[in-house]
């Protein structure tokens, strides 16, 4: 964790505390979900702080939380992206912006697409869901490239 670098706070709203509502109910879902996929994990001693990076309802919701790391080769900040997509966790020591979550996020998906199509192995690509096949990988596909025309532009700036 030396030299950690931290993510651009400018870039996101910090969210009230856990037991608070933020009054959208999709919105509390999803931060539900953001939560209890990172729980699940070992190396998460506790959440710190919480912040949304982006949301389009019934789309996408970028979350950026601040940890207490179980172990030094995890960073304290970790994105999270849940919803009408595969739900995964970027880690927050390259990505300092929701930009360049969701870049980082299309080009690792773009990779399991195309080795999906191709019957490649994925286990080793980020984990989705879903089985790796060709019409599974066209479906992801059709979803990418509507976050890579539409979504991601409105994060760029």
């Amino acid at each position: 964790m030396a030299n950690e670098a931290k993510p651009d706070l400018a870039s996101v709203v910090r969210l009230p505390p856990v037991n608070v509502s933020t009054g959208e109910s999709e919105l509390d879902s999803a931060r539900v979900e953001a939560r209890e996929h990172l729980e699940f994990f070992d190396w998460v001693l506790s959440i710190k702080g919480e912040y949304l990076g982006y949301g389009a309802e019934g789309i996408i919701y970028i979350f950026l939380f601040e940890i207490e790391p179980g172990r030094p080769d995890i960073p304290g900040w970790i994105w999270v992206i849940v919803g009408d997509v595969p739900l995964t966790y970027i880690p927050a020591d390259d990505t300092r912006t929701p930009f360049e979550a969701l870049d980082g996020y299309i080009g690792a998906l773009e990779d399991w697409v195309e080795a999906a199509r191709q019957g490649k192995f994925v286990a080793k690509l980020i984990p989705v869901n879903v089985d790796a096949t060709p019409a599974n990988a066209e479906m992801l596909a059709g979803r990418l490239k509507f976050l890579d025309e539409r979504i991601l532009p409105l994060l760029q700036g």
